[in-house]
């Protein structure tokens, strides 16, 4: 199989170990009106650091924050399936807008600080 990348949106995360929802979202023209129609497919992904554990004390878990969230644009590629619907590893976060949001309030909490 070549090897075939996609840029996608992320619809769900964090729901499933290690794993991420994808839609890739195309155009087409219809063959009789001609408008303009968009289409998605949504493909599970395995994203690694997603779903990680860490030990708190004895007896509880705590899972890792996690660098994928809602509605970040990544990028993806096929690889050898992971499992019997994931045939996609998430590549790199192309676009935050959570983190955006985050360093621009974080920003502005600084600015803040220093006129006062």
């Amino acid at each position: 199989m070549p090897p075939m990348a996609f840029t996608g949106t992320v619809t769900k995360v964090g729901f499933m170990n290690k794993t991420a929802t994808v839609t890739v979202s195309r155009w087409i023209i219809h063959k009789i009106t001609g408008k303009r129609i968009e289409r998605s497919t949504k493909i599970l992904s395995h994203d690694e650091k997603n779903g990680q554990y860490i030990l708190h004390d004895c007896h509880t878990l705590i899972q890792r924050l996690a660098e994928l969230r809602l509605n970040d644009v990544v990028s993806i590629r096929n690889c050898p399936p992971i499992s019997a619907r994931k045939r996609f590893r998430l590549e790199k976060v192309l676009h935050s807008p959570e983190g955006e949001r985050e360093l621009a309030h974080r920003a502005q909490t600084m600015m803040a600080s220093s006129s006062s």
